[in-house]
């Protein structure tokens, strides 16, 4: 019997210039709508102002992504305290009071 040894990676997050997991498509996206607006607002008002716009939304969608990656790459809600979930179950099998 031939055993055949399975790569299986190396079990990191995929890590692209500082964004790792899903914050690479965060980061993705975020470029994608800052040049929307910025051609929206070039075609309506002026280059200038598209411009601006383009780097403005640029920065402040990947300093966001960057912020948030800092919490963590699973965000949850951590509450303290003791919760008790009520279970209401019919009695009877049989019966049909819906």
């Amino acid at each position: 019997m031939k055993l055949y040894f399975v790569y299986k990676g190396l079990q990191k997050p995929l890590v692209y210039r500082g964004f790792k997991g899903k914050y690479i498509a965060y980061g993705i996206s975020s470029l994608g709508l800052g040049l929307v607006l910025g051609g929206l607002s070039g075609a309506m008002v002026n280059m200038y102002m598209g411009g601006l716009v383009t780097i403005a939304s640029i920065a402040a969608g990947l300093s966001y992504t960057f912020s948030k990656q800092r919490s963590g790459l699973h965000d949850k809600t951590k509450s303290k305290g003791i919760f008790i979930h009520r279970i209401y179950l019919r009695w009877g099998y049989g019966k049909t009071g819906i």
